[in-house]
């Protein structure tokens, strides 16, 4: 007997529901796989991050001491990340945030700007530290001196004598006067302070062309001029009558390496390099002598870095 029109059409339905239902199942599924984890953003060569750090070095006689840091707790922190000679304290916690670093042998025109951040050239340890270094993560890198700051320049040492003189009267011209001792008026008969060793001064004459100056100390002082007591052993006459001043630099062989001293006379080598400053890297009694380096104190020493990655700037698109 064949179906009746109202059986049909109630099979077509049930076919048709099941079709659809399979079909939302399938579209359901479809779109609830596990996909694959989404790519993480890390520093590439020729990108840019800014990142917080803290610098250790790993050798020399500052071995786990701080020498430079962006975050401003460390850098008031001297008990628990205590400072290396060369440290310098920036100030308030404004001037401590973190730094762009572009990654890479060097920035164009040697550093530039995204927003409110200047991306600047670091060592090559330091770039290469951070590749692959996903945001907010924390990494320690330890850089020997050839991918850091280099070996040091043995032209930047300098033997001197730990026993040494001045003269107690010395001429020299206005200008030389004027540098020598700034803000003191060059009249006969003036008293003052010499600006380095401290001692008492006075001019003994002066014209437009020549000042004379007489140095005034006495045996027993003990002056600062480069960062450490300098004694007066004697003061002395000689036939011209200049007289001369003998001075003893009281630093023992143990403070070497740990002593920061200032070139008062400006007469040190690799001077842009060491503004001025130096290490004592040695003090030997028997010769009666010490050394400078003028060096930074960061090259030809192993250097240790925990940087943090903040946020991250991919290199640009490259050209098809």
């Amino acid at each position: 007997m064949a179906d009746s029109p109202s059986r049909v059409t109630l099979v077509v339905l049930i076919v048709i529901t099941l079709a659809a239902a399979g079909g939302l199942a399938g579209f359901a599924y479809y779109h609830s796989r596990p996909g694959p984890a989404p790519a993480v953003l890390t520093p590439q060569y020729g990108g840019n991050a800014t990142v917080n750090y803290i610098g250790y070095f790993g050798s020399g006689p500052d071995s786990g001491r701080v020498f430079d840091t962006s975050i401003y707790s460390v850098a008031i922190n001297n008990a628990s990340y205590p400072k290396a000679l060369s440290f310098q304290y920036r100030g308030s916690e404004a001037n401590y945030t973190p730094l762009g670093v572009y990654v890479g042998v060097s920035t164009p025109s040697g550093g530039y700007t995204i927003g409110n951040t200047t991306f600047v050239s670091v060592v090559t340890g330091f770039w290469e530290g951070i590749i692959g270094v996903a945001g907010n993560t924390t990494t320690t890198v330890v850089i020997p001196p050839d991918l850091g700051y280099g070996p040091q320049n043995t032209s930047c040492f300098r033997t001197m004598p730990l026993t040494y003189t001045v003269p107690v009267i010395s001429t020299m011209t206005a200008a030389v006067f004027s540098t020598a001792y700034p803000g003191v008026t060059p009249l006969t008969g003036v008293m003052f302070k010499d600006p380095n060793y401290g001692w008492n001064a006075s001019v003994l004459a002066a014209n437009s062309s020549f000042v004379t100056v007489e140095n005034l100390p006495y045996t027993g002082y003990v002056g600062s001029p480069a960062g450490w007591p300098v004694l007066v052993t004697s003061i002395s006459s000689t036939s011209n009558g200049t007289g001369a001043i003998t001075l003893n630099n009281e630093i023992a062989p143990s403070e070497a390496g740990h002593l920061l001293g200032k070139d008062f006379n400006h007469t040190g080598p690799c001077q842009a390099s060491s503004k001025g400053q130096f290490i004592v890297t040695a003090v030997d009694p028997t010769t009666g002598t010490f050394t400078e380096d003028f060096n930074p104190e960061v090259q030809g020493q192993v250097l240790i870095f925990v940087i943090t990655v903040i946020n991250i700037y991919p290199p640009p698109p490259t050209a098809s």
